[in-house]
């Protein structure tokens, strides 16, 4: 399949949840428009780098417009609601200001679910990371999260490196995604606490 994509460092979408933009580029308000002129749906995926028109990652999510608000300047804020991951076949040469591919979707579980103490293990260094940064979290509503949307709700907000983030979208199951945010967020806590100067993206 084609597909229009809206390459972001740090920006991460899962299917199931939503990601916010905030739309100003020029090229990416024509990227908007023709969206919502076809089918408004957008693909997000990782550049490896900021660098303009940097390799792109070969994983990323299909987005579909859920709400869009277009403002008098001609900038656009949205709420993308996330369908399925894809992975990149090819880029294509295209004349549009924003870049296209060819793209397959991945086939993702039907539902996954951690085993209890996946689960208590991830929301113990959850609670050890957050204290660490200084994060101020509902842990109530945490609890009342369903395993899917924990993890990948976790996993796109988290302020890791772009790799560490791309790895967490690549991972192949929900069990796998758990473990990863674990150990990332081990490693990126105790980086913290032992170097001030370490800062996190």
């Amino acid at each position: 399949m084609r597909v229009s994509i809206f390459p972001l460092p740090g920006a991460l979408l899962f299917p199931g949840l939503q990601l916010p933009l905030h739309i100003f580029e020029p090229r990416y308000r024509a990227l908007v428009k023709d969206a919502l002129a076809r089918d408004r749906r957008i693909g997000m995926i990782q550049p490896q780098s900021a660098d303009e028109g940097a390799p792109l990652y070969r994983i990323g999510c299909l987005g579909k417009i859920d709400e869009v608000e277009a403002l008098d300047d001609g900038r656009f804020n949205l709420i993308l609601e996330g369908e399925a991951r894809f992975r990149i076949v090819r880029e294509l040469d295209t004349a549009t200001p924003f870049r296209q591919i060819e793209a397959e979707l991945i086939e993702e579980p039907l539902s996954e679910a951690l085993s209890p103490v996946e689960r208590a293990g991830f929301e113990r260094e959850a609670r050890r990371f957050a204290d660490r940064q200084g994060y101020s979290v509902d842990w109530d509503a945490v609890t009342r999260l369903d395993d899917q949307s924990l993890i990948d709700g976790s996993s796109q907000i988290v302020p890791f490196d772009i790799a560490s983030k791309q790895a967490l979208l690549e991972a192949e199951s929900l069990s796998e995604r758990c473990e990863l945010l674990v150990q990332l967020m081990q490693f990126f806590g105790r980086r913290d606490s032992d170097d001030p100067q370490v800062t996190l993206q």
